[in-house]
């Protein structure tokens, strides 16, 4: 197994993207060979997250940043499958991003709280078949969802009709206000 993972790390680092050309500008620069560049950084990113101070905000970029460049590419792309991987994603993020905000005040004081949150997200956006998003959601959110439908279109349209009651009486308030103001100017 560990054979597998190091070969699938070194095929990463062969791949034409951003970092790997990053890694390798500053291969050339320093003669240090890329994956050990790369395995130093991953190695100070685990550090800091498992002792350094913000760490949660460097976990929410992990888990926000790079998914959300390669939504805008997936949006981008003519294919369909990455779509729907990374539209499957932020549904989960969005109901683990709703969990967290009731249990994060209490599950951050746990040791490595923020180191297991973010091998969470990457398990949630890695491009495996094992994929956490593809995994949770087929599994939680979509039976959860197929369940309740109804009930959640019912609300969802209740709240959609009294919204736009509310925004149309707003208007029609700052309407008359701004037309009483200004017949009192002339």
């Amino acid at each position: 197994m560990f054979a597998q993972l190091h070969n699938r790390y070194e095929a990463l680092l062969n791949e034409n993207n951003f970092v790997t050309d990053l890694l390798a500008t500053v291969e050339e620069k320093t003669g240090i060979q890329k994956k050990y560049i790369a395995s130093g950084v991953l190695s100070l990113i685990s550090l800091y997250l498992l002792f350094g101070y913000g760490a949660s905000l460097l976990c929410n970029l992990i888990g926000f940043v790079y998914p959300a460049y390669l939504s805008i590419k997936a949006i981008e792309s003519k294919k369909k499958d990455d779509d729907t991987q990374w539209l499957t994603y932020w549904v989960v993020y969005g109901f683990f991003s709703i969990a967290e905000a009731f249990s994060d005040i209490f599950l951050s004081w746990f040791p490595f709280y923020y180191a297991g949150k973010c091998l969470f997200l990457v398990w949630c956006m890695a491009p495996v078949t094992w994929n956490g998003s593809a995994i949770l959601y087929s599994r939680v959110v979509r039976p959860v969802f197929l369940r309740h439908q109804a009930t959640l279109d019912s609300v969802v349209n209740n709240l959609s009709d009294k919204a736009k009651n509310m925004a149309d009486t707003v208007t029609k308030e700052v309407t008359a206000r701004w037309a009483k103001k200004l017949s009192g100017r002339i």
